[in-house]
């Protein structure tokens, strides 16, 4: 999080999109260069405001400055800059400065404009620029993007609002400069602003579609959408938590550019393990092929092609996608979440009330908000501890920061992320619930510039057949965790010799801040080795369970091996230690855990211990 005078600016900013600047995404033909637009005079230029009323800029006479800020709807980046720039403008109101928020996307009406500033609670003026007169005059190309104007409506500034991006690029977590500010001071002052222009980061402001041939290259119906349908939609689709929509031509058309950039640097769609460690269900990862699909598309244009070319739209459930659950558990009532700030972990106790033992076949989150649900993780509780956290935390449910959840679990109940589809257990597995037990649910929110509610709930799907085989798990670690400070890349392993005739059925790596990559693979019996998962670039926000594609057989006397990597530096943008100190293992955001949580069947199901007894490791 990145704070300056009050303002909270990138936490507001939903981690999983990495926004690009829009100056190299699209260009836009007959729009002036940065720099031509500086010394521009912008007069005699009518927008529209919520009702439909004609607002003139010539109506802000005698204001000593008119900041103008491109924003838009959907785009993350201009949502997470709503509150600061509300504070920002009425700090400056005294002091006769005027701002004016200005929507020119072609795919967003002025309905929607003026619904989205009533809900973000925007503090000054949004007009809408539907003919994109102003946008081509001053030459805005991205959301947010500023341009400050003095009392003679000359351009003296257009960019950025703040380095806010950039620094976090820098791996570094506080604002380095204030350009927006500092460009109104200058004016105020009547003096040369030092840097002029600055490169604005956000989306692309969405222009009418050039029209483009699809007579050689990709199009959008024959090539685009198998992609979007496999790889993108379970996500980016109404109600879900990508921020806009990829289910017809003119969603994708609005964001080609952005597809282009962000399935280029691999940030999307997320998926961590890198290709060749292990083999798993429900893969993300765009291949070589599909992503030049992608980015030719876009550069020719995005073109249509022809509708009968692709595939029927594909169909998505509406409620349950595993059908109605046996139980549904949720909070007892709506978690209030802030607009901007940090990211928030909070754990919510859910009892079950089960009167008797139960196997679980397959578990199923809805986020309540799937604006702010990042992700969420379930663990199984028979001590009652989590309730006792819950007690001594007045609001509801309990703070637990995103290490864990304050205490040891007894163990997993499945989670869910982006992308993430529900499955079944193989048939005849089951997981074994205890009658009496809690679910304690750590739901992972971030911000998204206005204040939202959310209410996740969380379905299990009970065996209707007898269960053979107990899926278990194997918290395969390293407790010996000592890391100096100012280390940047400090070592920790772990080995064991899996005791018994096993088969792995997924793997879920697992470390604090400080984590930067884990391997985990195994070496048989035999002296072949095979790799189970390699994450070369750790983030704590992208944790997830990795289920492998075909339960891998691990047969005994194989032996496993864990190799992480941490980074205890300054330098580390998650850093949370200022300044470093030696961090050992524990349960607390500030301290570190190494874990591959491994979950298996046992090829032979010893009878006497198959409802709850201990084989190896914590069940």
């Amino acid at each position: 999080m990145m704070r300056g005078r009050g303002l909270t600016v990138w936490g507001a900013i939903p981690a999983l999109l990495l926004l690009t600047s829009g100056w190299a995404l699209r260009a836009a033909p007959g729009l002036p260069s940065p720099e031509a637009s500086i010394g521009r005079k912008v007069a005699g230029v009518s927008l529209r405001d919520g009702s439909g009323k004609s607002v003139s800029l010539g109506d802000y006479k005698g204001k000593k400055a008119l900041v103008l800020v491109f924003i838009g709807t959907e785009c993350p980046m201009s949502n997470g800059y709503a509150e600061p720039l509300s504070q920002l403008a009425d700090r400056y109101r005294d002091r006769g400065v005027q701002f004016v928020g200005v929507n020119a996307n072609a795919n967003e009406a002025a309905a929607r404009v003026a619904k989205h500033a009533q809900e973000f609670r925007f503090s000054f003026p949004v007009l809408k620029d539907e003919k994109q007169v102003l946008a081509n005059a001053v030459g805005a190309r991205v959301t947010p993007e500023a341009f400050v104007l003095d009392s003679g409506r000359v351009v003296r500034y257009r960019g950025r609002i703040d380095d806010a991006y950039q620094s976090r690029l820098k791996k570094k977590n506080q604002v380095g400069s204030r350009d927006l500010e500092a460009a109104i001071e200058a004016v105020l002052a009547g003096k040369k602003i030092d840097q002029a222009v600055t490169a604005a980061y956000g989306c692309a402001i969405v222009r009418p579609q050039v029209s483009a041939s699809a007579a050689s290259g990709p199009s959008f119906h024959k090539d685009v959408l198998p992609i979007l349908q496999e790889r993108c939609q379970s996500c980016h689709r109404p109600g879900q938590v990508a921020p806009f929509s990829l289910l017809t031509f003119e969603d994708a058309r609005n964001w080609s550019a952005e597809i282009k950039a962000f399935t280029q640097s691999r940030q999307m769609p997320p998926w961590k393990p890198e290709p060749g460690h292990g083999e798993f269900q429900g893969v993300r990862r765009l291949s070589d092929a599909e992503l030049t699909t992608l980015a030719q598309w876009a550069d020719s244009g995005a073109p249509q092609g022809d509708p009968k070319a692709g595939p029927e739209p594909k169909k998505w459930p509406d409620g349950w996608m595993l059908g109605e659950p046996d139980l549904v558990l949720t909070a007892s009532g709506e978690y209030q979440v802030t607009a901007t700030g940090e990211d928030d972990f909070r754990c919510f106790v859910l009892p079950t009330g089960l009167k008797e033992d139960r196997w679980v076949v397959a578990v199923e989150m809805r986020p309540g908000n799937p604006r702010v649900v990042h992700h969420v993780l379930n663990f199984i509780d028979t001590s009652g501890r989590g309730r006792q956290l819950d007690e001594k935390d007045p609001e509801l449910g309990y703070s637990s920061g995103p290490g864990g959840v304050g205490f040891f679990p007894s163990g997993s109940m499945g989670g869910w992320a982006p992308g993430n589809l529900p499955r079944f257990l193989p048939e005849g597995v089951g997981q074994f619930l205890p009658a009496g037990s809690d679910i304690v649910m750590q739901v992972h929110y971030h911000k998204t510039g206005k204040p939202e509610k959310d209410r996740t709930q969380f379905g299990l799907y009970f065996a209707k057949k007898p269960v053979e085989k107990r899926m278990r798990l194997w918290p395969f670690s390293q407790l010996g965790i000592n890391i100096p400070p100012g280390e940047t890349r400090h070592p920790v392993t772990a080995n064991m010799t899996v005791p018994l005739d096993i088969h792995a059925i997924s793997v879920t790596p697992h470390m604090h801040l400080l984590g930067r990559e884990m391997k985990v693979w195994a070496v048989f019996p035999d002296g072949t080795e095979k790799s189970l998962i390699w994450i070369k670039d750790w983030d704590y926000r992208w944790q997830d369970s990795y289920r492998f594609k075909e339960a891998l057989a691990l047969p005994k006397g194989t032996k496993l091996f864990l190799q992480a990597y941490f980074d205890n530096s300054a330098g580390n943008p998650l850093q949370p230690n200022n300044p470093p100190k030696r961090v050992t293992f524990g349960e607390q955001t500030t301290d570190e855990m190494c874990f591959a949580f491994l979950e298996y069947t046992l090829d032979v199901e010893p009878k006497t211990e198959f409802r709850g007894g201990r084989l190896f490791g914590s069940e």
